[in-house]
């Protein structure tokens, strides 16, 4: 998978994950539809550094993913051997993770074209919305899976080309817990959140570098 596509994919997992709270009796695909303009405008303001740009997304974030059930679902059958204490820093490390993960890959926004194909809900509380992603390469089909909480549809699982998101996390973990256990996994994303944050610091600061250069 390319460059280009990967960042094509996970700007549509960005956008279509979040709905602001205004649109609670929406369908998911009206909520999805809809909030994809809001980030697209935030995106485009021109006034806003890009710290300020990355708050506001991170806002939506928070209001938009199921963190916990996300969490959950990623460590299977290690959620309930975890105790309490474990299992909230686990959904803070995750849920950090998943941010810096998405933020890093919204600004490769290249306009890209999204397609909301259909919606299919499974029970009362539980929607698929299918979508592709249309590029120059190819059509990228993505599933949403969505559960209602709260009056809200809340994301809890994609499929990307057929593959589970949190299938992918789940495998790595539980082979990280079975060599360290749950505290060497909450070491490693902590040491992985603090190396994106060196990271984005000397971004930052080649920027500011070049910028007083010219």
């Amino acid at each position: 998978m390319n460059i280009l596509k990967l960042n094509s994919i996970m700007l549509a997992l960005f956008l279509a994950f979040l709905a602001p709270a205004s649109q609670a009796q929406a369908s998911a695909t009206e909520q999805v539809k809809s909030t994809v303009e809001s980030v697209l405008n935030v995106l485009r303001d021109k006034s806003l550094d890009t710290d300020l740009r990355r708050d506001k997304i991170r806002e939506l974030i928070k209001g938009r993913f199921y963190f916990r059930a996300m969490s959950q679902s990623a460590l299977s059958r290690y959620w309930r051997k975890a105790n309490p204490q474990q299992q909230d820093r686990f959904v803070e490390l995750f849920s950090r993770l998943l941010e810096a993960t998405y933020l890093g890959r919204i600004e490769a926004y290249t306009d890209e074209r999204v397609e909301y194909l259909r919606e299919k809900q499974k029970n009362p509380k539980r929607v698929v919305v299918y979508t592709q992603i249309v590029t120059n390469s190819g059509d990228i089909p993505i599933n949403y899976k969505l559960a209602k909480k709260d009056e809200q549809w809340m994301v809890y699982d994609v499929v990307i080309e057929e593959v589970s998101l949190i299938s992918n996390y789940r495998s790595s973990y539980a082979e990280i817990i079975k060599k360290e256990g749950m505290e060497g996994l909450l070491s490693k994303m902590q040491q992985k959140l603090n190396d994106k944050d060196k990271q984005e610091k000397a971004a930052r600061l080649d920027t500011l570098l070049l910028s007083a250069q010219l």
